[in-house]
């Protein structure tokens, strides 16, 4: 192979059974590259190999429609986490740019390509039982006044949901097509994630009471409210739905309904044992006299997957409307993103316009 060759561009190539990645490395610059994909994934290795002035890994094709991945490389100056060089697509994630393969098959959610109906934004804290006062966010119509009765979806990690799922654009773009009536996004943004969205009693009390109450002063809210979230953040949102009358709907994508049977992996989490204990009471419920509106969604292959459909049969046994869907990607905002259209659209059309 010509030194040329071994300097060109080698983008990941999907085969039959295989993604092969290659990484060029002519200097010798790395005495080691590993790929950084999600841990559910098998592999018999993750280190990627050198061979001919670069480096190359095969990774079974897994049963996904896209799959964000970076490098991680030793060099001369230490271990960095780095994107494919080769490869031009790529996406922001909670944890920084990642490189991305799309898969034959795969498509954006069209309504990215919409045009929806202009928006504003209120910002504003709210003090209760947590150290900190929760920052929030609301996003209108632009010309929705104050004392418009309008209905309201609240929503953890709300910043990030935004930008990283666009989260505003796909209710300004349901609000413009008439598929959700016009309605008011209010974005919540932890300031200790973790402690706050595990379980945290003085968190959920000040969600179901201060929050919800600013809420509905602040602004008129036309029909029962809708708490959304993913990972701890859904998990939060259940549990503060099924403690608020105000609340009809949930939505958690990817939720961390942890069981000590199903989640080892976990056991490390400060809280875990605190979310299992909070889990394990929802899972033992035979009956509820606030019956909700649950959309779970969650990737077919995810760790959280199995924890997933036993909560969509608990809720359901218990006299929820569950609806429960796989999807063909994994934990990360553009997963989530990609199924908020139709699970939920149909959340909150049977909360605010079927039941509302």
């Amino acid at each position: 192979m010509t030194p040329a060759a071994r300097r060109a561009a080698d983008p990941p190539k999907v085969l039959d059974r295989w993604i092969r990645f290659r990484l060029p490395d002519p200097e010798q610059r790395f005495s080691a590259v590993r790929l950084d994909v999600d841990s559910v994934l098998p592999a018999r290795t993750r280190d990627l190999v050198r061979r001919d002035g670069r480096w190359e890994l095969r990774l079974p094709r897994p049963d996904l429609q896209r799959l964000e991945y970076t490098f991680t490389v030793t060099g001369p100056d230490g271990v960095a986490t780095q994107t494919d060089p080769a490869n031009p697509a790529r996406v922001e994630s909670a944890f920084g740019p990642r490189s991305v393969v799309e898969l034959p098959g795969y498509l954006p959610p069209a309504w990215l390509a919409r045009d929806g109906v202009p928006g504003r934004f209120d910002a504003f804290e709210v003090a209760g039982e947590t150290a900190d006062p929760v920052p929030v966010t609301v996003w209108s119509p632009v010309d929705a006044v104050d004392a418009e009765p309008l209905p309201l979806l609240v929503v953890h990690d709300g910043p990030e949901y935004d930008q990283l799922a666009s989260l505003t654009r796909f209710s300004a773009v349901q609000v413009a097509d008439a598929v959700l009536p016009r309605h008011r996004v209010a974005l919540l943004q932890p300031v200790e994630r973790s402690p706050w969205y595990s379980g945290s009693p003085q968190y959920l009390r000040t969600l179901t009471g201060p929050v919800l109450t600013t809420l509905a002063r602040r602004y008129a809210v036309s029909a029962p409210v809708a708490l959304m979230g993913a990972s701890l953040g859904g998990l939060t949102s259940l549990l503060a739905g099924l403690r608020a009358p105000a609340v009809g709907a949930v939505f958690a994508q990817s939720g961390s309904f942890f069981q000590a049977e199903l989640d080892g992996m976990e056991q490390d989490f400060p809280w875990f044992a605190r979310i299992v204990d909070q889990v394990r009471a929802v899972l033992g419920t035979r009956h509820t006299d606030h019956p909700l509106v649950v959309g779970l969604t969650c990737g077919a292959l995810e760790e959280n997957a199995p924890n997933n459909r036993a909560m969509a049969a608990a809720l359901a046994r218990a006299g929820h409307t569950v609806r429960h869907a796989e999807v063909p990607d994994l934990h990360n905002y553009t997963a989530w993103r990609d199924a908020l259209d139709p699970h939920l659209t149909d959340v909150l059309r049977d909360c605010w316009i079927t039941r509302g």
